[in-house]
């Protein structure tokens, strides 16, 4: 029922994907639980099976769960109930498409350096700047944004808000990337946001961003392994039908070594994944969790970016041919060891992590 649904032109939001992903009910599934109510149970384990899962179905489709999830999480997380009431049913439902704003031009991997302003008019806001790399911009019905209501505090002068698409001053761009996706450059001029619209406390919205990509960095993993898994299994499937010399390609000790490789590399990214899912659902402490956060999404993805790039070596010049499986993950599978924080940042949370912010001195 998913795959077939024909792709948004030019990367933009697929509405009609949305919708049909609320109507199954895997929008829903994304937290479990009532509409508007906070996770029950599993979240982290039942976000990575999803994206898993349907990363092997359709990429797209998994995109558009998780980006869903990701723009909508801080407000379920952080917000008032009469936020949550608006937007999480219409989120779940595939009707409003929700996004996830901390990115600017000169504060990407260092998010705490975020310069757009939040200033104070009366008992609300003003907003003025621009994010950029912002997936499902300029298309979102709603923003969680990040914004720096005092300045020079780097990660304690920042706080979220939740501001409506539609809001005056609020305009965008969409971006042209390698593998079209749903993503843009949105200005904040003058932006008005009142008191209702906070996520959580003033100042403190940094660790509201944290808590989300604490939840969401283990299944970008989750993603990458689903990939990875599709390409392996193409591969498998290839060299033993594919003859060289008159014998199966898959009699070659190298090709058979290398298969042996990507799958034992494949299943060790799959193990931690779910480690990190699981230890989070558990309430692990803070800290520890950040870092296995961290860990399973730089493994997962460096991992998948070399199984994809294997597996097109052995199917050769057909893998490259447009609109092939393999041609479409090579192009897919890049963009995962940026997003949500590089592999570089991810290897310095866990070097502090183990060794001490400070050991550089």
């Amino acid at each position: 029922m998913i795959a077939p649904i024909e792709s948004a032109a030019d990367g933009r939001v697929n509405r009609r994907l949305l919708r049909v992903l609320g109507e199954h009910g895997l929008l829903r599934d994304l937290f479990g639980g009532e509409p508007g109510a906070p996770p029950t149970d599993a979240a982290a384990l039942r976000l990575c099976l999803l994206r898993e899962a349907l990363s092997q179905v359709s990429g797209e489709a998994e995109t558009a769960l998780a980006l869903q999830g990701l723009g909508s999480y801080p407000i379920l997380q952080s917000g008032s109930r009469e936020l949550t009431n608006r937007w999480i049913p219409r989120v779940i439902a595939g009707e409003a498409v929700a996004a996830f704003a901390l990115s600017e031009p000169d504060a990407g991997s260092d998010a705490a350096a975020l310069s757009l302003r939040a200033e104070r008019e009366g008992d609300g806001w003003r907003l003025h700047g621009e994010k950029i790399w912002i997936s499902n911009a300029p298309d979102a019905d709603i923003y969680t944004v990040f914004a720096r209501t005092t300045p020079g505090a780097r990660a304690r002068g920042v706080t979220a808000f939740a501001v409506p698409g539609d809001s005056a001053g609020l305009s965008g761009r969409h971006l042209d990337l390698l593998s079209p996706h749903p993503i843009g450059h949105v200005f904040f001029e003058g932006v008005r946001v009142g008191p209702d619209a906070v996520l959580g406390e003033v100042d403190a919205g940094f660790a509201v961003a944290m808590r989300t990509l604490d939840l969401f960095r283990p299944s970008v993993g989750a993603f990458a392994v689903g990939m990875a898994q599709a390409a392996l299994d193409a591969t498998v499937a290839h060299v033993r039908s594919r003859h060289v010399h008159g014998a199966p390609l898959a009699g070659q000790q190298a090709v058979a070594h290398r298969i042996a490789d990507m799958a034992t590399q494949l299943e060790a990214a799959r193990l931690l994944v779910y480690a990190a899912a699981a230890a989070y659902d558990a309430g692990e402490e803070t800290g520890r969790q950040t870092r296995r956060s961290a860990m399973a999404k730089l493994y997962a993805t460096e991992v998948a970016q070399d199984i994809v790039d294997g597996c097109v070596q052995l199917h050769g010049a057909r893998a490259l041919q447009r609109g092939h499986l393999l041609e479409h993950l090579y192009r897919d599978v890049r963009s995962l060891r940026i997003y949500e924080g590089a592999s570089e940042i991810q290897r310095t949370i866990i070097a502090r992590a183990l060794i001490g912010k400070d050991a550089s001195r």
